[in-house]
């Protein structure tokens, strides 16, 4: 406990204020530099990563010509189970909290009050009421592992090396386009909102998608009035070479290094980052704030073949331990932020079904835990790790049902119980992964992806 409260202070006081102000057009978030730069960060890597040995994968992973892919909005902080998804109308005020609760499009089932998009169109979710989060802490470590073994553990070896869920489908999937990256993450701040890859090693970990945009624009001096025409772009790299000192090189060229360069000419990842291509009625319809803007533009990146998109609208916003601390208790902290999330969930669900994507698409909200059932002296709620609930969609999965049950306070899973394992079982099923797949630490261990039993979730399949 008192380790859990200096690090929900230590968040508090680090949380930039600027995470919910609106977003910048995804094209100004960076700018291009030098045309040592581009040498360096188009065409030899991204983020760590290879680009032909990220296409040579890909190639040698995909089959078939599916786009299936995963959208998984984060809801740091831990989202309060009774004041969104599974409230208790009939309880004691000091477990129902302060929110009256609201009918659904599923009958019999109702959601606090703050969250009507979501209401509308429940049938074409699943709720989940039942998730088992004992093994999380206050980090994104083992909900986004899909893996109770990988924890906090406060001793510079948090996750014991076990990768997230989108470093696995980096893996043993890739991208479903080659021109862009298979796993980008949409989160200001980067090491509390988003896992990486642990031991897999740094070639599947998630771009850093708000720092991507600008950095696949040509540098000043190249123009590809055709981008067939090979010769001439074979001699402006030539030119740019020669103003580079000795050592700077372009790799020796083969067919997945060309494709590589098609990466950065092709301009996709560029366009796929540029929100000012949307409509203004689009882009009204995700909301103008961080949380709506960040899910639009994995819509973008989902339409444009990247495999695995995480959103985070802002730091622990979703730690409502009380009006003492950063985010507020419940009325004033999450009555003002739920509209946000209520809004930009509600019209990615519906855009990706208006443009025939939600079927190959997986989206999931969720955080890393409950807050517990009876409200503090601070009309908050603190950490909970009994019970979560979320949202998952899309998928091509059953939807319009309630997964599992929670008791009359909503402190402990009465039926159904789902764990970490069986959401990793559940989206690598739906990626076409094997199940039983293993990758190999750095000692030559042979680690399965799907831990602990692990099976995807009987009610989705």
């Amino acid at each position: 406990m008192t380790d859990q409260t200096s690090h929900r202070h230590a968040l508090h006081h680090a949380a930039s204020t600027t995470d919910l102000r609106l977003m910048p057009p995804a094209g100004d978030l960076i700018r291009v530099g030098s045309r040592r730069w581009f040498l360096q960060t188009g065409m030899a890597g991204l983020a760590g990563l290879s680009l032909p040995q990220l296409l040579q994968a890909r190639e040698q992973s995909q089959a078939g010509g599916s786009r299936k892919a995963v959208i998984l909005f984060w809801l740091s902080g831990g989202p309060s189970q009774l004041d969104m998804w599974d409230p208790k109308p009939d309880a004691p005020r000091e477990v129902r909290g302060p929110f009256a609760s609201i009918p659904t499009s599923l009958p019999g089932v109702r959601f606090g009050e703050h969250l009507p998009l979501q209401a509308s169109i429940a049938h074409k979710m699943s709720i989940i009421r039942s998730v088992d989060c004992r093994a999380s802490n206050h980090t994104p470590i083992t909900m986004q592992a899909g893996n109770p073994l990988a924890q906090r553990t406060n001793d510079g070896r948090d996750g014991a090396g076990f990768p997230s869920m989108g470093s696995v489908a980096a893996r043993f999937r890739g991208p479903n386009d080659p021109a862009m990256p298979p796993f980008v993450g949409l989160a200001e701040s980067w090491a509390a909102d988003v896992y990486g890859a642990g031991h897999m090693g740094s070639n599947y970990e998630p771009v850093k998608g708000l720092e991507l945009a600008g950095k696949f624009n040509l540098p000043k001096g190249v123009e590809v009035p055709r981008l067939k025409d090979r010769h001439s772009l074979r001699n402006q790299f030539d030119r740019m070479r020669r103003d580079l000192d000795q050592g700077d090189t372009l790799e020796r060229t083969d067919r997945f290094t060309q494709k590589a360069f098609d990466m950065v000419l092709s301009g996709r990842v560029q366009k796929a980052f540029d929100l000012d291509r949307e409509t203004d009625e689009t882009r009204d319809a995700y909301g103008r704030v961080s949380v709506g803007e960040k899910a639009l533009l994995a819509r973008r990146l989902v339409e444009a073949g990247v495999t695995f998109v995480l959103v985070s609208g802002a730091w622990g916003y979703f730690d409502h331990h009380g009006d003492d601390v950063r985010w507020g208790g419940i009325e004033k902290g999450l009555k003002p932020l739920s509209p946000r999330v209520d809004q930009a969930f509600y019209a990615l669900i519906n855009d990706l079904e208006d443009r025939g994507l939600l079927d190959d698409t997986f989206v999931m909200m969720m955080g890393e835990f409950g807050r517990t059932p009876v409200i503090n002296e601070q009309a908050g709620r603190h950490h909970w790790t009994n019970i979560m609930s979320m949202l998952v969609a899309g998928g091509g999965m059953p939807t319009g049902q309630v997964i599992g049950s929670s008791d009359a306070r909503g402190a402990e899973i009465l039926s159904s119980p789902v764990r970490p394992q069986d959401l990793a079982a559940t989206t690598f099923r739906h990626l076409g992964i094997d199940l039983n797949a293993h990758w190999t630490n750095q000692r030559g261990r042979p680690i399965p992806i799907v831990q602990e039993g692990g099976r995807p979730i009987p009610e989705l399949l």
